[in-house]
């Protein structure tokens, strides 16, 4: 074995103190092992969960770059605790076929901090067959939001519905239907909330529901109804944090403005509670990062995004801490089910998985600062929020973070290999 870590680990729903054999970037024993092991570290009284898995961000790389890039937003991951992203194709050029793909692949190859799959967006007349083999998934864009990749038309959408089935790859779907949304003048939350209404998003899956069986996954739900005619249908379906925490009446300014928009109290409590009561599948950050300059522009004219791969992972184990969270929610939402939903052998402690791990000193509760955070967007609105920030994390065996410093390597992998061209 080339590794053996020792500690409390997260296994089956429970804490476990024991020992864990790696070889080869995976866990090949788990128990009392006296004798093997290249290395052998003793992480002692810290908490070992499965490295988390981020199934939405946008690190804006191709031609966004300026915004974020696959570098900074993998780092940004790997500081949350997120061993693995899949990211999405609204860049520029857009991930639409199989040229742009492979060139955001040789784009991105060797700058990664974690290991990461890419979307491909649906447009009229797909080549799905082409482009399944070297995606994590697909994205149908319902609604209009960052990049210009609206595909709403039920026809269109119907005509690849069949080959993506038969590829058997998810279908992500920003799920507004575009029809719904106006595109009247913003001056604050609430006007952003009032040109997108939850009946959009209702509405987006109400025509989905053709589809019952097939393996689509309702991104950034915002809106408890919407979520369990998704469920009922079969679908999964994600949820942020910031329409977990955030209320339209509450906020204010451009920091806040983001697609689908945040909700009232009440849409947003009704939400909150599905999620406690284990009827959301996972967690999606929908990182989306803007510059400053972007954001600082009239409440109408800046674009909508909010950063959170960095954070989510980390308010959410002081939550936890708190009593707010449930552990087993929080691995299961953020670890376990988005690592079933697409396919990979991570998201679990247990022998013939992955051997990422997040390590946290639960005593170690620090505030939120945007000076501090590794995207390219410095700000958040999570400013000064508690947070839990892991000490150590580990992606494939390999320690990429050590006492809350970097310490690895641009080491991330493509979960689903290159497209050879």
């Amino acid at each position: 074995m080339d590794l053996v870590i020792e500690g409390r680990f997260w296994m089956d729903g429970e804490i476990k103190d024991t020992a864990v054999g790696i070889e080869d970037g995976r866990i090949v024993t788990i128990g009392n092992i006296v004798r093997g092991g290249d290395e052998r570290i003793d992480l002692g009284h810290r908490l070992i969960l499965p490295g988390f898995m981020d199934p939405h961000v946008h690190f804006r790389e191709p031609g966004l770059t300026a915004k974020e890039d696959f570098r900074t937003g993998t780092m940004s991951a790997l500081f949350g605790g997120v061993t693995c992203v899949l990211d999405m194709p609204n860049t520029k050029p857009p991930s639409t076929d199989i040229r742009s793909l492979a060139e955001k692949k040789s784009d991105i190859k060797h700058k990664a901090n974690v290991d990461y799959g890419l979307f491909a967006a649906l447009t009229p007349g797909a080549k799905i067959n082409d482009l399944a083999p070297h995606v994590a998934g697909f994205k149908l864009f319902m609604g209009s939001t960052t990049g210009n990749i609206l595909m709403n038309d039920d026809d269109e959408i119907s005509y690849l519905m069949g080959d993506i089935a038969r590829s058997g790859k998810v279908l992500s779907v920003h799920a507004e239907d575009d029809d719904m949304i106006l595109r009247d003048a913003e001056h604050d939350v609430m006007d952003h909330l009032r040109n997108r209404p939850a009946e959009a998003e209702r509405n987006a899956v109400r025509r989905l529901l053709r589809y019952k069986g097939m393996r689509v996954n309702i991104c950034h739900c915002t809106d408890a109804i919407a979520a369990k005619a998704a469920s009922d249908a079969g679908f999964t379906t994600e949820v942020t944090l910031h329409h977990m925490l955030f209320a339209a009446e509450d906020v204010h300014g451009p920091e806040y403005k983001v697609n689908p928009p945040l909700r009232d109290r009440d849409t947003r409590d009704a939400l909150v509670r599905r999620v406690m009561s284990g009827g959301i599948t996972m967690f999606g950050s929908d990182h989306a990062p803007h510059t400053q300059q972007d954001k600082a522009q009239d409440f109408d004219a800046a674009p909508g995004g909010i950063i959170g791969v960095e954070t989510t992972v980390p308010i959410l184990m002081d939550r936890m801490m708190h009593g707010r969270f449930p552990l087993d929610l929080l691995v299961r939402m953020g670890a376990e089910n988005p690592a079933r939903v697409f396919g990979v052998r991570k998201g679990r402690i247990a022998v013939g998985y992955d051997a990422d791990f997040a390590v946290f000193d639960t005593r170690k509760v620090t505030q939120v600062n945007a000076d501090r955070l590794h995207s390219k967007a410095c700000h958040t609105p999570y400013q000064g929020m508690d947070a839990i920030f892991p000490d150590a994390v580990f992606v494939r065996g390999n320690l990429q973070i050590e006492d809350g410093e970097y310490c690895g390597e641009a080491l991330g992998a493509d979960i689903v290999g290159n497209t050879g061209h």
